[in-house]
């Protein structure tokens, strides 16, 4: 039977997307508290089915899938630009397809005008009304305004207009800066991209140890979560925990309690963390308390080892940094040479510690991987110093192996511009087994 908050958010998920509710409206519809329609909501708004827009209030939205995490709102828009909405509130929840500058005549424009679309123009009003007529949302710069019948219209069309101070370029640049830090998070491999879809095995608080054993007989699992009715997690069992045990000892006597959990959200690469550091082969993974799947060490280093192989939309800062060097081997030493670029520097012009912790970090996995065949994490990176390096200067970095285990291996990085010393760093790695 569902409880009160998971009817509230079943009757949420039921409602057409642009429906506007709140608090008040739940609670009397469902003959539940204001407290339990309120934690139920914002629940709802962690799992991306509603979003509270202000002046506007909170609004049912389409929930986007993750390949399409790099699609902004309307109202996401208005933020980013810092602007008013003069009309149309009631389609800030809708997702932007793409951008048009309006820069042309309008006969000329509207070939490239799609519903969803969003023109970015100044004070043309006759732009304004055509976009509006072929399902567009105007985006004014300059700070301009729009007469009343563009507002009419675009409140009767759900279709919003916003005011922004800002130029066209800039607000342009704004939402392209926006989209492309989608993209870069949307490469980020996370737990919900990898959990399986099928019920995970599971025991309940009020089981036993014998109902223990038959389930690992059944399953060919030994770790399992243990939950509560409504199916928060309280607990995890393994073998070790029923060691020695009567068949008939309560499963809550002998679990590990508050057990190490994910989230949907949380990096493989975090996870991946955990499970070493910890000695983990299995994690639960809980959504708002409740448990939604396992995730298996063996889960998490397929997953790292797909990923290496895909193409990656977006730069990230290690990617610019890592494009201007290449490797290379001296006797016993792994080298890592390049030019310091204007985007590696502080504001005085010297190579900042990030960039060189990044270079420091690249050439350290770069001659652990010569040694051994394995996913590896940066586990801790000591930085001893760094001299100022002056940017389009040649450097290269040395990698030493001062200790190499099963798991852990330590590496002694050095920083040379013209063979003298700038920089040296101690870099600890984990390494998972493939």
């Amino acid at each position: 039977m569902l409880t009160k908050h998971d009817q509230i958010l079943q009757h949420i998920e039921e409602l057409p997307v642009g429906r506007k509710i709140s608090v008040r409206q739940i609670a009397k519809h469902l003959t539940v508290s204001e407290g339990t329609a309120y934690r139920a909501i914002k629940e709802a708004e962690g799992q991306g089915l509603v979003s509270t827009i202000e002046r506007v209030g909170t609004v049912r939205i389409e929930k986007k899938p993750r390949r399409d995490i790099d699609r902004l709102t309307f109202a996401e828009v208005v933020n980013i630009v810092d602007g008013t909405v003069l009309g149309g509130r009631a389609g800030l929840h809708k997702t932007l397809n793409k951008f048009v500058i309006g820069a042309m005549e309008i006969d000329a424009m509207v070939k490239y005008i799609d519903p969803g679309s969003l023109v970015i123009v100044g004070n043309r009003e006759a732009v304004h009304m055509a976009s509006l007529e072929h399902g567009a949302a105007v985006l004014i710069t300059g700070g301009f305004h729009t007469n009343t019948a563009v507002i009419e219209m675009a409140d009767r069309l759900e279709l919003p207009i916003v005011s922004s101070a800002y130029d066209s370029f800039t607000v342009a640049s704004l939402i392209n800066r926006a989209i492309y830090d989608r993209l870069i998070k949307k490469d980020i491999l996370l737990v919900e991209d990898i959990l399986a879809k099928e019920s995970p095995t599971v025991m309940r608080i009020n089981q036993t140890v014998g109902d223990y054993r038959k389930l690992v007989e059944q399953s060919k699992h030994s770790r399992f979560p243990v939950l509560l009715e409504d199916g928060r997690l309280v607990g995890v069992v393994a073998a070790k925990d029923v060691y020695g045990q009567g068949e008939h000892i309560a499963i809550d006597r002998v679990m590990t309690r508050h057990p190490i959990s994910v989230t949907p959200k949380t990096s493989v690469a975090s996870t991946a963390h955990m499970m070493v550091w910890e000695g983990l082969d299995l994690l639960p993974v809980i959504e708002f308390k409740r448990l939604i799947g396992v995730i298996s060490r063996q889960d998490v280093i397929r997953a790292l080892q797909y990923n290496q192989k895909q193409p990656q939309l977006g730069d990230t800062m290690e990617d610019v940094v890592l494009s201007h060097f290449s490797s290379g081997e001296n006797v016993g030493e792994t080298v890592l040479s390049g030019v310091v670029t204007p985007q590696m520097a502080t504001h005085h012009g010297g190579l900042a510690a990030g960039p060189f912790m990044t270079i420091v970090s690249e050439t350290a996995i770069q001659a652990l991987r010569k040694t051994r065949d394995a996913n590896m994490i940066i586990e801790n990176a000591t930085l001893y110093f760094l001299k100022p390096v002056q940017i389009e200067q040649r450097v290269e970095a040395k990698a030493r192996i001062v200790d190499s285990g099963r798991k852990m291996g330590k590496v002694d990085v050095e920083l040379y511009r013209n063979h003298e010393l700038m920089g040296k760093a101690l870099v600890t790695v984990q390494m998972l087994e493939r």
